[in-house]
């Protein structure tokens, strides 16, 4: 059966949805290789891609490099992204990384991209078991490369380095090589191009064997994801980019489960706790200091709001300027919020804090709030901090930092999500303006 087929089938397994995806390409064998698959299969996986190529700025090179995936993307007839970082010379391979990635998201962000392709394969699964062993990592590093983590899917994880480039050669198609891959200063390099073949030479079944580990470590994985959801009163809720449990709950167990929850917690987040971190957590959790929060490396935290402890991927606060809705029907990105807008008949009744709102026609406009705003709630009596209305729907201080408002002439009308203020209602059946906001 050809590598095609192959591919075929794997995919299909993952079930993916036919949403857009980007393709990260860095000009590289693999990474060529899984592009063409992805093209040559368009028709069962029905994904709309976009190239993405992300150009660190380190090799002398890198420019044209960029300039060749580009010309690929449109011989292929897909949309092309791309981005340089200048990194230079000196750039490590962890901080390379940790760019790369940022970048990726924040392409997928603004292609509005579901998925985001890598083109990790089984080699590259092999290296990682191994070199995360070396580092005394646990079960968690030592699972390996998921195959789908969040938005990152990596469908060439069951395939070997030999076969990708076969099929590379017999497709006639030409990539980079990236000089760095064999320079066995980088550790990844020397456990490739030195560690491996010294052991393969006393250990031939070496690869199968780190295979195996890699297997068991990620049953022991999936048990305890599977766990998280049964555990009594643990009370388990998952966001986009965030989860939280029960605190009172998780204080509740013994020291090692209450260790074992929050790694797991953090695995299904796609970030690890080493023991430091890991400390960190639980003398949040042991302070019992709601809005309290604690950094846990990579731009994640963990924080107490509510008698929940929440870990989540801090963001910095949306920075988007105000703008209108001008038109009768439309759509607008606020930050990470999605808004759609019509004109229809107003309902008999609106809901206090849910994700939609009528108003009268009158101009409105989304901006973000200002410490000591108020508005005058929907079913209640007065006016009310905006904080407040955070507070009493139990919304993280984390979250609030992004948070949109929305304005009609000198009122703040609505908190979307939280609070619908009771000023300038539209009489039910009359024309008015209705908002759906979605937080992406």
């Amino acid at each position: 059966m050809s590598l095609t087929e192959q591919f075929r089938k794997h995919l299909a397994s993952l079930g993916l949805p036919p949403d857009r995806a980007l393709v990260a390409v860095s000009g590289g064998p693999d990474s060529v290789t899984l592009l063409d698959l992805l093209v040559r299969t368009k028709l069962e996986h029905r994904l709309e891609l976009v190239v993405a190529h992300v150009d660190h700025g380190i090799h002398p090179e890198s420019a044209r490099v960029a300039e060749q995936v580009g010309r690929l993307a449109e011989a292929y007839g897909v949309a092309f992204e791309s981005v340089r970082l200048d990194l230079g010379g000196d750039a490590s391979e962890t901080s390379a990384r940790a760019r790369r990635y940022a970048s990726l998201e924040a392409m997928g962000l603004r292609t509005g991209a579901e998925l985001i392709f890598t083109a990790h394969h089984a080699d590259d699964q092999v290296e990682t078991v191994l070199m995360r062993a070396l580092e005394g990592s646990g079960p968690a590093g030592l699972a390996g490369i998921a195959g789908v983590q969040g938005r990152l899917v990596r469908p060439l994880l069951p395939f070997r380095r030999v076969d990708l480039l076969r099929h590379l050669r017999e497709s006639g198609l030409s990539a980079w090589v990236d000089p760095s891959n064999q320079d066995s200063r980088h550790l990844r390099s020397w456990v490739r191009t030195e560690l491996l073949p010294f052991v393969r030479r006393r250990l031939p079944r070496i690869d199968s064997h780190l295979d195996r580990v890699s297997v068991q470590a990620r049953q022991d994985r999936a048990a305890w994801d599977a766990a998280l959801a049964i555990l009594p009163g643990l009370d388990l809720r998952r966001e986009n980019d965030a989860i939280s449990v029960a605190a009172p709950a998780l204080a509740g167990y013994d020291s090692a489960l209450r260790q074992a929850i929050l790694q797991a917690l953090a695995r299904k987040l796609g970030h690890t706790l080493g023991p430091t971190r890991l400390g960190r957590v639980l003398q949040l959790l042991e302070g019992d200091r709601s809005g309290s929060r604690v950094p846990l490396g990579s731009s994640w935290c963990a924080e107490l709001s509510c008698d929940r402890l929440r870990l989540y991927r801090h963001l910095e606060p949306a920075t988007a300027s105000s703008w209108m809705m001008s038109s009768p029907a439309g759509e607008g990105v606020w930050g990470r919020w999605h808004f759609h807008w019509e004109i229809g008949p107003a309902p008999d009744q609106q809901e206090r804090s849910a994700g939609s709102a009528w108003f009268t026609l009158d101009p409105v406009t989304v901006r973000g709030w200002e410490a000591g705003e108020k508005l005058k709630p929907l079913g209640g009596q007065g006016r009310r901090l905006v904080v407040r209305c955070f507070q009493e729907e139990r919304v993280p201080r984390s979250r609030r930092e992004s948070w949109p408002v929305l304005i009609q002439g000198d009122d703040l009308m609505w908190i979307p999500g939280v609070c619908r203020s009771a000023l300038r209602l539209p009489a039910p059946g009359t024309a008015s303006l209705r908002v759906d906001a979605q937080y992406a």
